[in-house]
């Protein structure tokens, strides 16, 4: 089942314009390794799910998948060979909002060469470019010695 939010403000969204890079959620914090975007766009919740289903059998239980981005944003779209007019269409499917540096997927519990295999399958399937990242080790959220 493809997500989406439970509820919502407003049904219909204008599109907007995906400006800048990813200031939020560019890091690696749930996993040791992860999938960044190197692109802006938008990611359907079918192609997150297909995502997750491709990481899934790959890792079989022997690591985590900590999915980091949601469809909260609603695309409308017209019925096919219906005239101009009659104002806007019905919410047809959920995407997400994806900037260039935004942490899409996350691993856990695996060596490095399995975590990029495991990208590798599931980068196919992004509509965005992207690229295999590794936790900081400056960024641990130990206490500092003082």
């Amino acid at each position: 089942m493809a997500m989406m939010p439970r509820r919502v403000k407003h049904r219909k969204s204008q599109r907007r314009r995906i400006k800048g890079n990813a200031t939020r959620g560019n890091t690696v914090v749930l996993g040791d390794f992860g999938l960044q975007s190197t692109q802006a766009g938008h990611i359907t919740a079918q192609t997150i799910e297909a995502g997750r289903i491709a990481a899934q059998q790959y890792v079989r239980g022997i690591g985590k998948l900590y999915i980091r981005i949601f469809p909260h944003k609603s695309v409308t779209a017209r019925p096919l060979e219906t005239r101009m007019g009659k104002g806007k269409g019905e919410p047809d499917h959920w995407v997400a909002v994806v900037k260039p540096g935004t942490v899409m997927y996350e691993l856990k519990g695996v060596t490095e060469q399995q975590a990029k295999i495991c990208f590798a399958r599931l980068a196919h399937k992004m509509p965005v470019r992207c690229r295999f990242v590794r936790r900081r080790p400056d960024l641990e959220t130990e206490p500092a010695a003082s």
